[in-house]
């Protein structure tokens, strides 16, 4: 169709740029009248500095590293928003061999239970401490990105400073099998395909989820430049109805090989269709020879999973202070809630009669179980979506919360 409206949007190749993908490839984006092109990137910190440069409208991002540059984070000062998530989940936490095989001398159960798999690293920790062992080094994607701060929530929790007890450095989720096997990094917090990727070649084994650390917990969003989306209001609204369709096509089961097929495309993720079922089904190979089925391992529609929680962006706010990549101040605060947007969200839906909640920010971690919930336009399942530690997030408590949190580490 001629004189379609171009929107030109980021992303990297990982399972959560699945909605990006199908609103193109499904015609979901077409539907909506809107020519929606796609550019791979090989950084977050690339596809941030191409939506401040203008180049992108936005991207698939981490929430944090959208926080992050409306707090001064960044290059350029252009504030952006989240007026939508792109998912909860997706992330896994992956091991080395060597080190593998002390967690397992010293109990690591077959589970991928959080805490015990925490435990059993801070006793392999503690073991290299007192022998003069380095510190072993963990990778993550970005210091801003939701899998560093659950990574270092893990840590903590467990015992484990994730600055003085153990190095953490940040680069590119596709080449972090080929770290593990030359010995560059001991460990990861990494999306799939790339955690399954590294223990399909024998490089690592997977110990827990980021979705076993916090039940329902948030990582990307659509980061969009501020004043794209003030300049473009209908054309936000399209987009946002394109990207909630392709979410609930990507929710559904039935979907799940075409889904795998269509993200293994060499403009895409460029890997092997198989090599996605693990993430899509949770059914996750966590070493060679064993299987394990995981709960709600990513969640693209359900749950309210695509609904940009003020309470998400507060939570990674106060783990930002936590670790000190930013002052906890009154403007900061207004600052981090207001990146996120379900004003936007509730505008471009509404027509559509989807459902969402009716507030903005919720208690995290309160919903130990799914709870149906009342919702504007019918009813939604909620939760669980509790902290592995029974940690409890109220942003209405933000200053206690930020000032309870102590860094804790191996004595």
């Amino acid at each position: 169709m001629p004189n379609r409206p171009q929107i030109t949007l980021g992303f990297l190749p990982l399972l959560d740029s699945a909605i990006l993908v199908v609103a193109v490839e499904r015609g979901f984006a077409s539907d909506e009248n809107l020519d929606l092109r796609l550019v791979r990137e090989t950084s977050w910190t690339q596809v941030r500095d191409r939506v401040l440069m203008g180049q992108f409208a936005g991207a698939q991002m981490p929430g944090p590293l959208l926080i992050g540059s409306n707090l001064g984070l960044a290059p350029l000062a252009v504030p952006m928003v989240a007026p939508m998530a792109l998912g909860l989940g997706g992330n896994a936490i992956v091991i080395a061999g060597p080190i593998h095989d002390e967690m397992k001398e010293v109990g690591l159960s077959d589970d991928l239970d959080p805490a015990q798999a925490g435990a059993a690293l801070a006793a392999v920790v503690r073991r290299r401490r007192a022998i003069g062992s380095p510190r072993l080094r963990l990778a993550v994607g970005h210091r801003l990105s939701g899998a560093n701060l659950a990574l270092r929530y893990w840590l903590a929790a467990s015992g484990i400073h994730p600055i003085g007890d153990v190095e953490t450095i940040s680069g590119e989720p596709a080449p972090v099998p080929v770290a593990l096997s030359n010995g560059m990094i001991d460990g990861c917090c990494v999306g799939e395909p790339w955690a399954s990727l590294a223990v399909e070649r024998g490089q690592a084994c997977i110990v827990s989820t980021t979705s076993a650390i916090w039940r329902s917990g948030p990582d990307k969003v659509l980061g969009l430049s501020e004043p794209w989306v003030e300049a473009n209001p209908l054309l936000l609204q399209a987009l946002l109805r394109a990207l909630y369709r392709a979410a609930q096509w990507c929710a559904n089961p039935a979907n799940i090989e075409e889904l795998a097929g269509v993200l293994a495309a060499r403009q895409y993720l460029d890997v092997r269709g198989e090599l996605l079922l693990p993430g899509l089904t949770g059914i996750l190979g966590v070493e060679a020879g064993r299987v394990v089925t995981t709960t709600d391992f990513v969640q693209f529609e359900k749950k309210a999973a695509t609904f940009p929680w003020q309470s998400h962006a507060l939570w990674f706010y106060s783990q930002m202070v936590r670790w000190g990549d930013c002052a906890h101040h009154p403007l900061h605060v207004a600052i981090a809630r207001d990146s996120y947007r379900p004003d936007l969200y509730r505008q471009a839906l509404k027509p559509v009669f989807a459902p969402m909640p009716g507030a903005n920010l919720k208690v995290e971690g309160a919903l130990p179980e799914a709870r149906d919930v009342g919702a504007a336009n019918g009813r939604m399942v909620l939760g669980p979506d509790g902290f592995f530690d029974r940690g409890l997030f109220d942003p209405d408590r933000l200053d206690d919360y930020i000032a309870g949190q102590s860094p804790t580490s191996i004595a």
